[in-house]
């Protein structure tokens, strides 16, 4: 099991995971990888999912392997598990053994039938709506002692505040592309205004009308109308500029 020195030394390296990662999803998959190699011993692999719950629906969005996804993914088609709960409850969930545990008899059967028989489930601590779970499997029984569960509380706690801050990066990412594109979409409508002004002599107001009009006629976007009046003209599209 990870000692409490290899619990300290990963949280040096989460930041640098974030920082490093070109977006959530590649964070979250070495997230997962590094979360198996911390808790995994010699002729003793754990394996690692990390579940994320919207709109009470669950999906493994990284997994240390395939197999990780498919343990994961049993429970998704029974509806429930241990890793949907400590999602849904945000409450660490610890099935000691799968041949004694009553709480999911099908899908414990379901997981047996692969060869393993304990399983934690640990909530992040996140921000907002958003629910997720660190999900680690082994073959054998009551791997997860209690020494055990309170190294993985400590490694998610940690893990907790680096995921927060990828997922705000993300947001911070998605935000700005967005702002982007309702820029460059407002600058193809000015331009196409400004022609429509100088085509028909009339006021901003008026050939913002016109505009409206055709594509409401035309049942097309008005930023596809405003596209086509542009290239009506044989320059090109409009491209907006931004300062680095």
């Amino acid at each position: 099991m990870a000692s409490e020195s290899t619990a300290n030394s990963i949280n040096q390296n989460l930041q640098a995971l974030v920082l490093s990662s070109s977006d959530v999803e590649e964070f979250l998959g070495e997230l997962a990888r590094m979360s198996a190699r911390s808790f995994s011993e010699p002729g003793d692999e754990i394996l690692c999912g990390i579940t994320l719950l919207r709109q009470r629906k669950a999906a493994t969005v990284a997994s240390s392997s395939p197999a990780a996804q498919a343990m994961d993914e049993i429970q998704y088609a029974y509806g429930d598990g241990p890793c949907m709960t400590a999602s849904r409850e945000q409450e660490t969930v610890h099935v000691e053994d799968l041949e004694r545990d009553g709480r999911w008899p099908q899908y414990a059967a379901a997981v047996r039938g692969h060869g393993f028989r304990s399983i934690l489930a640990l909530p992040f601590l996140l921000e907002g709506e958003t629910r997720a779970a660190l999900n680690l499997y082994s073959h054998r029984p009551g791997r997860f002692d209690g020494r055990a569960t309170e190294l993985a509380r400590d490694f998610v706690h940690q893990t907790s505040m680096a995921l927060r801050l990828a997922v705000r990066f993300a947001h911070s990412s998605d935000t700005a592309a967005n702002l982007k594109a309702s820029l460059e979409t407002r600058t193809g409508i000015d331009v196409a205004v400004g022609i429509i002004m100088a085509q028909n002599r009339c006021s901003q107001d008026e050939a913002f009308e016109l505009l409206k009009s055709a594509s409401s006629a035309r049942n097309i976007k008005l930023h596809a109308v405003a596209a086509g009046v542009v290239e009506s003209l044989g320059q090109g599209p409009t491209r907006t500029h931004f300062e680095a």
